[in-house]
């Protein structure tokens, strides 16, 4: 139920029993059943996250949470693949773009009909933008609209995406005092754009892999300038998902590990009766609640319109390597059987892992936290040492380390 006392239907974490019973097809093949793609459209997933103008119904917070969580719970790789494409991408199109002409391309992507990725991180950047160089220009024809021009690289969707919203560097004219950067919204079906897939070590289902824009065409509308403070806002929508996605890996991790050790009997009782055991399980379950309470919240500040960035930030931080703690425990309790290739909870393991790098790496989160605290930025600046101790004044021309040298020799 939405804040409006609207019913909607996805609301349980058993909502999507094809997608879940196909999960462990779809780590092991690396790609996405169709079918998977035919149920979640039918379900009316995508259109959680948007209003009815563009097709979407309005859910309230807890029903998008609670929705979010149930995918990931039935396959983490079709939660990535569907969430970055419908809330993500959506979002960042929907706020930073005109409505009435972005409603082309937002109307797709929440009923399901189109793939969108967000092509941010390039081949020798990871979530430092400033040594990005993918770069917008205008085309230089009356009409003519821009060109794109760069690689982004390690992508979500990128090998089968229709659409990608592309963080790029403009190239300003004269008298063009304008934002430096922008969102550029980039057809993938054109010439000019070329993919690759990467191999990757979770989530194994969700297409991963990098994008080239040889001078792809986009349209001048399509091009939205953004000042690079305002981005991290939007881009909090990723951070949201991905430790949702962390909390449903810990929650499957943790029945996964319940039902092993009630089952399983060593030294003449079952597991679930050991203290150690029964201690490891405990944390897990505490630390999960812990991370849905703070996920639920975000969500919450998120819907009332509030800034959440430093509070989805510590989501994040916290809810991706407390997934990583739980399924770790629960290989230690399912023994040789955890880490055997197949296994669910070998499958959870190395899905957690993707959750911390993802998004937006959890050490480079830290730093946003600690700034928002008035730490300052966590940008190098030189300093000098040695003119404050005298040792760079020497009257005899000397250097001040070879001076202090013979001094003491």
């Amino acid at each position: 139920m939405d804040m409006n006392g609207k019913q909607h239907d996805i609301a349980s974490p058993h909502d999507f029993p094809g997608i879940q019973a196909r999960a462990a097809q779809t780590d092991a093949a690396g790609r996405i059943p169709s079918q998977n793609w035919k149920e979640l459209a039918e379900s009316g997933y995508q259109g959680l996250f948007h209003p009815p103008e563009v097709g979407g119904t309005a859910a309230g917070p807890t029903v998008q949470a609670e929705a979010m969580e149930a995918l990931a719970r039935a396959c983490p790789s079709t939660f990535w693949a569907a969430t970055v494409s419908a809330l993500l991408c959506g979002k960042l199109i929907s706020t930073y773009g005109d409505l009435r002409e972005h409603e082309r391309l937002l109307r797709p992507l929440v009923s399901g009909e189109s793939l969108s990725c967000f092509a941010v991180a390039e081949t020798t950047a990871g979530s430092d933008a400033g040594t990005y160089r993918t770069t917008v220009r205008p085309a230089g024809t009356p009409g003519g609209g821009y060109l794109i021009q760069g690689e982004k690289s390690r992508i979500a969707n990128a090998p089968c995406a229709d659409l990608a919203v592309t963080l790029a560097r403009r190239e300003k004219l004269p008298g063009d005092d304008g934002p430096d950067w922008c969102l550029a919204f980039v057809n993938l079906r054109q010439p000019g754009v070329q993919r690759y897939e990467i191999p990757h070590m979770g989530l194994r289902g969700m297409p991963w892999g990098g994008i080239v824009f040889d001078d792809a065409h986009v349209a001048e509308a399509d091009v939205v300038p953004v000042p690079f403070e305002e981005l991290a806002e939007g881009m909090a929508w990723g951070w949201l998902l991905v430790s949702i996605s962390a909390v449903a890996v810990a929650e499957s991790a943790l029945a996964a590990s319940v039902r092993h050790a009630r089952e399983r009997v060593s030294f003449g009782r079952p597991l679930a009766h050991m203290e150690g055991v029964q201690a490891q399980i405990a944390d897990s379950r505490a630390q999960i609640d812990a991370a849905r309470l703070l996920a639920h919240r975000a969500a919450g500040e998120r819907a009332a319109g509030r800034s959440a960035r430093d509070l989805i930030a510590m989501l994040k931080i916290y809810a991706t390597e407390m997934a990583v703690e739980v399924t770790t425990r629960a290989v230690q309790i399912h023994g040789a059987t955890g880490v055997t290739q197949g296994h669910e909870v070998e499958r959870l393991y190395r899905d957690a892992q993707m959750n911390v790098i993802g998004g937006f790496t959890t050490n480079r989160l830290r730093e946003l936290v600690a700034e928002g605290m008035g730490l300052g930025p966590a940008v190098y600046e030189p300093f000098d040492w040695v003119t404050p101790t005298g040792l760079g004044r020497d009257p005899a021309g000397l250097d001040g380390f070879a001076h202090l040298a013979r001094a003491v020799s």
